[in-house]
């Protein structure tokens, strides 16, 4: 609900950011008086320059396992470690496929576990098949080259080389969880560039929006201005009017 009471729509909002850049939400969001409020350490960061997303947050925490791993007599078991685990332990982050939908952003707080590589060039894989456009953890990623090569939108705290059985367990999906020092909610508006990552509460999400694009248009022009001083030919980094015409459709 907003302010009015009236319910949102978290994956209509979300189109509102996607020609945003973090700076431009991180500006609109001082100017309403959320300072600091949704700021993501910069410990956690896009594992490869040149990636964006924004999106609701699909959520999921996690603890340290309590329970070690036991020694595994064959290789075929060693290959399905994480089968046999899943299936004596159980797994209650089965289901997270099933919440994401398309533009969804993933968002896994690993609890303070140590290097576990929770997420890999496999299961990222499955989330965006299902609709995720970017994963976010306080954790670790591993297979960081197949992640990288593959240009899955990852953000992590770490890279990884170990896996799950016996170190990491899930214990909720879609509640509210803490990463970087940012509160993050299930539909909350979660974005990350070249810059960093930002949250959005999801009950200021347009307003913080629309704010943010006149911030990214007035830089535009500004930029657009010293462009044409040192003769260099405009590019879409300051074209205003692909901007105005986006929020036009969008409001139509």
């Amino acid at each position: 609900m907003d302010s009015m009471g009236r319910t949102l729509d978290p994956y209509r909002i979300r189109k509102y950011f996607e020609p945003l850049r973090v700076v431009d939400v991180a500006d609109a969001m001082d100017g309403l008086g959320y300072f600091n409020v949704g700021l993501v350490s910069q410990e956690i960061r896009p594992l490869w320059l040149g990636m964006k997303f924004w999106g609701p947050a699909v959520t999921q925490r996690c603890v340290p396992a309590n329970t070690p791993m036991w020694k595994l007599d064959t290789t075929e078991d060693i290959v399905n470690a994480h089968g046999i685990w899943f299936k004596k332990q159980g797994h209650k982050g089965r289901g997270l496929t099933d919440l994401v939908r398309e533009g969804s952003v993933v968002v896994t707080d690993t609890g303070s576990a140590g290097e576990v590589g929770f997420f890999g060039s496999e299961n990222v894989l499955a989330l965006q098949a299902a609709g995720a456009v970017g994963i976010v953890t306080n954790g670790y990623c591993r297979d960081t080259g197949e992640v990288t090569m593959q240009k899955t939108p990852m953000a992590c705290r770490e890279r990884g080389r170990t896996i799950i059985p016996g170190r990491i367990e899930v214990v909720e999906l879609n509640t509210p969880i803490g990463i970087g020092g940012a509160q993050v909610r299930p539909g909350d508006i979660v974005g990350c560039d070249d810059d960093g990552l930002i949250v959005v509460p999801i009950e200021i999400a347009r307003e913080v929006a629309l704010h943010a694009k006149a911030v990214l248009a007035a830089d535009m022009k500004a930029r657009a201005a010293r462009y044409d001083k040192l003769g260099r030919p405009h590019d879409e980094s300051v074209d205003v009017a692909a901007i105005d015409r986006y929020y036009a459709e969008l409001e139509a």
